[in-house]
């Protein structure tokens, strides 16, 4: 942790006129955390810096700071997995001319047809097959909007490929292979763009929000949320269920960071919009591909839970999933339910509610179902970690289920 954040976070103390053992009683943490963090040590948690800049009263932001990078103690294996893939989505550039396509008329529909495929293997987390598949589609859509130089064809290539690249930008995300996605993210959203497609340009948006969130860009995470909400905001008359399924997402990814940011008010005016949004479309409105939703009103209410886990109130995270009508599955045939990665998530939030409340047994009982549901994104979630060191640290002996699912999620080295 650098040297900065440790000056921050002292002189903001001092300005309130705390001592170190009254900031932490007040941000509901031990005074060790914030020792540690004014002495520059490494390992401090992102809700850590959540709690105390509430008590602060500044933005999350505000706390952290850019340091030195620390060296790297082991080498990322997923540096010679992922090789193909990053060939295919930052090629090596020289002087020499680029070279005219060659070949038959690139075939779009079996392009959008292979993207369509793999976001219904993303959106059920089954990410080995998907790997296999990404580096090929990229090339190919490549080829595709190197061959057409005008015209409606190069625009449709142009949107072919933005989908591809909004793919590839969500899988790495999820896996946090943070910088090549940025990569893909970025340039889904410039084709999109370029083909003049806002709603689809939107969606890239939103994928390009949540990788920011997850890197604690906050600031510009809310900020490229807001203005393009402010684009494609839906008519009052005659809006679409797309239209209004990627303004609610927006609206969804700026509330998520304006929360991570201690921006309490602003994450309660945008839950707002994204729940207007959602009674709007009335329920569960599936568009995977082009607009890459999956939203309604159930996604909203699972959503807005994780405001109340930033701001440590598990206490109404457990009540809420007991009582919120919207949330019980027996509602889900009327309404519809979330996709399989928000409702993940949803439970996720909900075992690291019942930890934090003193129920470690249905907080086991969360992971175990989650690491038997989903195990590829299981193994990705590092909250999941967080909350299973959380439950076996008072434990002398553990279960085999819970060494299992502790060596699944590689607490266990």
């Amino acid at each position: 942790m650098s040297d900065e954040l440790a000056d921050n976070l002292r002189r903001y103390r001092r300005a309130k006129g705390l001592s170190q053992e009254q900031l932490a009683h007040r941000a509901g943490l031990s005074v060790g955390p914030v020792r540690k963090i004014e002495q520059g040590h490494d390992g401090v948690r992102m809700e850590t810096l959540h709690a105390l800049a509430r008590v602060l009263g500044v933005k999350t932001s505000d706390l952290m700071a850019a340091g030195p990078p620390e060296p790297v103690k082991h080498e990322d294996p997923n540096s010679q997995n992922l090789r193909d893939l990053r060939i295919a989505l930052s090629p090596a550039l020289s002087l020499a001319p680029a070279s005219a396509p060659t070949g038959d008329e690139p075939d779009l529909r079996r392009l959008t047809r292979m993207t369509y495929d793999n976001s219904v293997l993303y959106f059920s987390d089954t990410y080995q097959s998907i790997a296999a598949d990404l580096p090929s589609l990229i090339r190919a859509t490549n080829d595709a909007v190197s061959y057409y130089d005008s015209g409606e064809e190069r625009a449709n290539a142009l949107v072919a490929r933005s989908r591809a690249l909004s793919l590839v930008g969500r899988y790495l995300t999820q896996i946090r292979q943070f910088d090549l996605a940025h990569v893909a993210a970025r340039g889904a959203i410039e084709d999109a763009k370029a083909a003049g497609d806002n709603l689809v340009a939107a969606s890239g948006v939103g994928g390009m929000c949540w990788l920011l969130v997850r890197t604690e860009r906050f600031d510009e995470a809310e900020d490229i949320a807001v203005a393009t909400m402010d684009v494609v905001e839906p008519k009052i008359m005659g809006a679409t269920p797309d239209q209004y399924s990627t303004w609610g997402g927006l609206a969804m990814e700026a509330a998520a960071a304006a929360a991570r940011n201690n921006r309490p008010g602003e994450a309660k005016a945008l839950r707002k919009a994204a729940g207007t949004a959602a009674k709007a479309v009335g329920k569960t409105h599936r568009n995977l591909l082009r607009h890459w939703s999956m939203f309604g009103p159930v996604t909203a209410a699972m959503k807005e839970l994780e405001d109340f886990m930033i701001e440590g109130d598990a206490h109404s995270v457990v009540r809420k999933s007991k009582e919120e009508a919207t949330l019980q599955e027996s509602t889900w045939k009327q309404l519809g339910g979330p996709s399989t990665n928000d409702g993940n998530r949803y439970r996720l939030d909900l075992a690291r509610a019942y930890v934090r409340t003193g129920d470690a047994t249905a907080a086991m009982e969360e992971l175990s179902h989650l690491d038997e549901i989903a195990p590829e994104w299981f193994r990705h979630q590092s909250s999941a970690a967080i909350t299973f060191e959380e439950i076996t640290k008072r434990r002398r002996t553990l279960t085999t289920e819970m060494r299992e699912v502790g060596a699944h999620l590689g607490v266990f080295a």
